[in-house]
Order: C-alpha cells, then structure tokens, then sequence
C-alpha cells in the first residue's frame, strides 16, 4: 500500500491528540482520526499500527509536552518555590489540555517508554526537586506517587465541576501546595531493617 500524501505517524499522533483535546481522550478512534483527514480507516494503518498504538504515541507526545512546561517552570527553583511551579505546570497543562492529560495517564508498556527522552526528563526534573528536600529511595517513589495521586485528583475533581463549595478553588489549591510542602519537609522516612 502507498502511503497517503501527507500522513505520516508524527502528524496523525499531534491530529489526535488535538482530537482528544476537542472530545475526549476516550473518544478518539482509527475512524475519527480517519474522518478528519478525509481518507478510509485502512489509510492509517501504513502508519500507525493499530488503536493501542495511536494512543501510546498520544501519551508519548503529551508526557514530552507536560515535562517541558514543567521544566520551564522549576528552572532556577528550589524547595516549595519549586514545587509550586512545578504543580502550577502541571494544573494549567491538565486543565488546558484536558486530552491530552488524560493520555498521560494510561499505563504504557515499560518496553515502549524506558528509553524516551521525555522519560528520563520526567525522572530528572521530579527526582532533582524531591532530592532538594533531601529524599532518597525509597522515600523519592514515595513521594512522587503522593504528588501524581495529588495532582490528579485535584486537577480531576476540578475539571469535573466536583468542587461545589464556595472558597475559591485557586485558594484551596495554593493550600494543598502548602501542606505538601510541609510533609515533604517532615517527610517519614522508611526505616530499614537490620541485618
């Protein structure tokens, strides 16, 4: 089969993560995708294999694109000024970009992702901070797991319309930075066992 003038995986990956952003990551499908480039579902199949495929490279791209606002956004910072960018990246891309958010969130194949830059990235920028509040394994997973379950359910419940009350949400936000500040600071660490 020829290619289609035009497609290529790099251009239907950002098309349907564009898709996603417009009706839902769930939402985006071979034949969605297909109908906006005005060619038969078969059409994409030279270029993507198949719908856990297309997904996988929307998770990809939205990671890489998270990671770099997040980058942007703790140059230079350490401690809680650190962590409030860093949350404050990682609220403004969830909410703005609400598919591609919900793309970062499935599980991909280990595999698929061990070598990617935007990995490493992920684990430099995340572990660099965490370590400024002087945590080490097994404590830095820890800690990371605490701030994505954070994370995402504020951002979730948030773009949800799930917060009813009538403090500001900003506020209730800048808050939940606050106190995670303090449990980084005062973190637990694991005790190991003696020999």
């Amino acid at each position: 089969m020829v290619p289609r003038a035009g497609l290529t995986p790099d251009r239907l990956t950002e098309a349907a993560a564009d898709l996603a952003d417009e009706i839902g990551f769930e939402n985006v499908t071979l034949a969605a995708l297909a109908k906006r480039f005005g060619v038969k579902d078969a059409s994409l199949y030279s270029h993507v294999r198949n719908l856990q495929d297309l997904r996988t490279r929307v998770a990809l791209l939205a990671g890489g694109e998270l990671i770099d606002r997040i980058a942007v956004a703790v140059a230079g910072r350490a401690g809680k000024d650190a962590l409030a960018a860093f949350a404050g990246a990682y609220r403004a891309y969830a909410l703005e970009r609400p598919g591609r958010y919900a793309a970062t969130q499935i599980r991909i194949d280990q595999s698929l992702i061990a070598g990617t830059p935007a990995l490493r990235r992920t684990t430099e920028i995340t572990y660099g901070m965490l370590r400024a509040y002087g945590l080490a394994e097994p404590d830095l997973t820890d800690a990371v797991r605490l701030l994505r379950a954070t994370f995402h359910g504020y951002c979730a419940l948030e773009s949800a319309g799930g917060f009813g009350a009538s403090r500001d949400v900003q506020q209730s936000w800048d808050r939940a930075v606050d106190a995670l500040h303090v449990a980084l600071t005062h973190w637990p660490h694991e005790e190991m066992p003696d020999d």
